[in-house]
């Protein structure tokens, strides 16, 4: 049983192909300007989908301002970006500093050629317990079937999807929630980038338990949508 509420959003920074530093920025007005205690990012958020991106350290000095950010809103910032490994990671960043807390386990083709798979895994937030995917695992049952093994109230995922691929989202929270009875968040990339997404999808959506949606954007690049869970 989960102690309260938890505020969350969705956001959909623009990104610019391999620049850290600028992409942090963007990340870090996201922070201040969504005002939730969660904000998810999409896949490779801070680099783009540049499969030849350089893994990005949790030390790294271009992350100050998402730090920043977070401490001064009380956010944790579940960020994309290719990691140690090499991985195809999230990065939980919070006023403390930054830690790699998954990578993403349903590789494609492509991505395996330079990634390593990740596991399953949990974070704790205000005792909800949170599910984390990346993109392609969303569309494996097993894999909210696993996550959902280590005990989870909520299911959170960054994806880059085509804009013909834009109704994925919704398709699959629902069925994740339907199965583990657990709300969703998806954080979808907006705007051009790498990997032949040259028309991404947006509309980033959060998805109550029951599968209703609760809040979307457009697929306008720089839009947030934000929503609490338990309520």
């Amino acid at each position: 049983m989960v102690a309260r509420p938890l505020s969350i959003a969705v956001a959909q920074p623009r990104c610019a192909a391999h620049d850290v530093a600028a992409n942090a920025v963007a990340h870090a007005e996201a922070v201040r300007a969504a005002g939730a205690r969660v904000v998810v990012f999409p896949e490779m958020s801070l680099t783009g989908y540049e499969l030849d991106a350089t893994p990005v350290a949790p030390d790294d000095e271009r992350l100050t301002p998402i730090v920043a950010a977070c401490a001064a809103t009380g956010t944790l910032a579940l960020v994309g970006a290719p990691v140690a490994g090499p991985r195809i990671g999230v990065l939980a960043l919070d006023g403390d500093g930054a830690r790699v807390v998954y990578g993403k386990v349903h590789l494609h083709p492509s991505e395996a050629v330079r990634f390593v798979p990740g596991e399953p895994a949990v974070i704790d937030v205000d005792g909800w317990r949170l599910g984390l995917a990346v993109c392609r695992d969303t569309g494996f049952p097993e894999h909210a079937a696993k996550t959902a093994a280590l005990g989870i109230d909520g299911y959170v995922a960054g994806v880059v999807h085509a804009e013909h691929e834009a109704g994925l989202h919704g398709e699959r929270a629902r069925r994740v929630a339907a199965d583990h009875g657990v709300w969703v968040a998806t954080a979808a990339f907006a705007g051009p980038t790498g990997g032949g997404f040259d028309r991404t999808s947006g509309r980033s959506g959060i998805w109550s338990a029951d599968g209703g949606l609760l809040a979307e954007t457009s697929a306008a690049p720089d839009e947030i949508a934000r929503a609490v869970f338990g309520t």
